[in-house]
């Protein structure tokens, strides 16, 4: 009787420690690089998106650069980005853009407050790109990748 109590036990922890962490992941968005709905940049790979943001490549439209926009540092969309396209922590982010600062061979992508913010900046900014959740891309923005 001791070891079948033990089990059902352990088996509702397990059982409730499941049912947490799909709540968790749930709750994450589903990131989606986008640029504007007339911008002229082609699809691109999730390592070239990251390396836009992270400052190791430029690219130009119409003869002019790219622009990155990030959402504001510690919003759980723009972490859920660098987790997801470039595979880095907001610490390892942080340290990134420390050292190219430090040695003067970059700056970070300008930041928007909120995702309606720069939802508004790519759509007005053919050159601008930036991510947003999946639900919120409409006519004037279009995703650069299919998550």
């Amino acid at each position: 009787m001791k070891n079948f109590a033990r089990h059902a036990s352990r088996l509702t922890m397990m059982t409730t420690g499941l049912v947490i962490s799909l709540s968790c992941s749930a709750a994450v968005a589903e990131v989606v690089a986008v640029v504007a709905a007339k911008s002229p940049l082609p699809e691109m790979s999730r390592n070239q998106i990251a390396n836009l943001f992270l400052g190791n490549t430029s690219m130009l439209v119409q003869g002019e650069a790219v622009i990155p926009i990030d959402l504001a540092v510690g919003t759980p969309l723009r972490d859920e980005f660098y987790t997801s396209y470039a595979g880095k922590s907001p610490a390892q982010i942080r340290a990134h853009w420390s050292k190219l600062i430090f040695t003067g061979r970059g700056q970070p992508p300008k930041e928007a407050a909120s995702s309606r913010d720069l939802k508004k900046l790519i759509a007005d900014n053919p050159r601008a790109i930036g991510y947003l959740e999946s639900s919120l891309i409409d006519a004037s923005v279009r995703a650069l990748l299919s998550p």
